[in-house]
């Protein structure tokens, strides 16, 4: 079977990618850039932007090919709330769009494709099924919930499509948003929390989304959406915790009023100077927590990372680049969600 992977160079795709070929899979790899190729050495890349109906058309797919799309604009950099609109639904919205009518020229039938945990909005229901319901808090969110629409109309069409919502994705060659608490902790310099502190952060690893693709595919494509998280996330002021200590940090974590935090917040975004976009730091102190437990069973997947060995990770990557003159580069090509 021939994989193609839309906005395959990226994070989760590169991955995926490697996963498919050493499992002797053919993967075309379609994409705006090819930096990461040699992850993927034996597949074959194909220059595609997806805002361009013009260049998917030229990726030859047929009916028999599994389709992943995996582009996206996410949301690092942060962007003033006038652009924000037009900075996510080209890629995230019309991107879909075009991939889908292509597969549906082409009479292919099976798509995997991921939105995003930030279709939620608030915390309604602890912790988060995917009958949770949907309300995003911003121009990320809802451009990636209209895909889901999308995706149910489609499938009312004919098509398999397999949804994947997933929590903070983290792994080698992804710091992004990370790098500010890293340099905070580097620095000894406090690290302020929004609240307490005391509720979970849960975050995802890129292999386990990956893998989570993977058996989508081997499942069968099923007409469903999944949730994509870590087992048992601890709490924020335990996983920063022990990643100051980890570090050898001074840093002390701070408490703050959770609801003064975020106001000041939204005062910075309404005046065009945003620190944090609201679809994060609106549920920062929030009980925040995906269940997972419908991926296991229907998908046999099972997360095998934890939040703490992440993070971890993370930042010991972040102080190898560092080291090597080039971590902020490095963050800013692949930003965390």
């Amino acid at each position: 079977m021939k994989h193609i992977l839309f906005g395959g160079d990226g994070f989760v795709g590169r991955q995926l990618a490697k996963k498919l070929l050493e499992d002797g899979e053919e993967v075309i790899v379609a994409d705006i850039v090819n930096d990461n190729q040699s992850v993927y050495p034996k597949a074959t890349f194909l220059t595609c932007d997806v805002t361009d109906p013009a260049t998917i058309a030229k990726v030859p797919m047929t009916a028999d090919d599994m389709v992943y799309n995996l582009s996206a604009k996410m949301l690092s950099p942060i962007q003033v709330r006038a652009k924000r609109h037009d900075f996510f639904y080209p890629v995230n919205y019309d991107g879909t769009k075009n991939i889908i009518e292509a597969m549906d020229r082409a009479g292919a039938k099976k798509l995997v494709h991921y939105t995003t945990d930030m279709v939620y909005g608030h915390t309604v229901t602890y912790p988060m099924t995917e009958d949770h319901p949907v309300s995003p808090l911003g121009e990320y969110g809802q451009s990636k919930l209209d895909t889901e629409f999308l995706a149910a109309d489609w499938r009312e069409r004919g098509m398999d499509i397999t949804l994947f919502r997933p929590r903070l994705i983290i792994g080698p060659g992804r710091l992004g948003i990370l790098t500010k608490l890293f340099k905070l902790i580097d620095m000894n310099l406090p690290v302020p929390m929004i609240g307490s502190g005391k509720n979970p952060y849960q975050f995802i690893s890129v292999f386990d989304c990956a893998d989570a693709a993977y058996r989508a595919w081997k499942a069968g494509v099923p007409n469903e959406a999944y949730n994509l998280g870590s087992i048992n996330p601890p709490p924020v002021k335990k996983l920063l915790g022990d990643l100051v200590k980890h570090a050898g940090s001074k840093s002390l974590l701070l408490p703050t009023w959770g609801f003064a935090v975020k106001r000041t917040l939204d005062f910075l975004d309404a005046i065009n100077m945003p620190l944090m976009d609201p679809e994060q730091y609106l549920i920062a102190d929030e009980m925040c927590v995906l269940d997972v437990s419908k991926g296991e069973r229907d998908l046999g997947w099972v997360p095998a990372y934890r939040d703490e060995d992440m993070l971890i990770a993370a930042y010991d990557e972040y102080r190898s680049q560092k080291t090597a003159g080039n971590g902020a580069n490095h963050g800013s090509v692949q930003p965390a969600e």
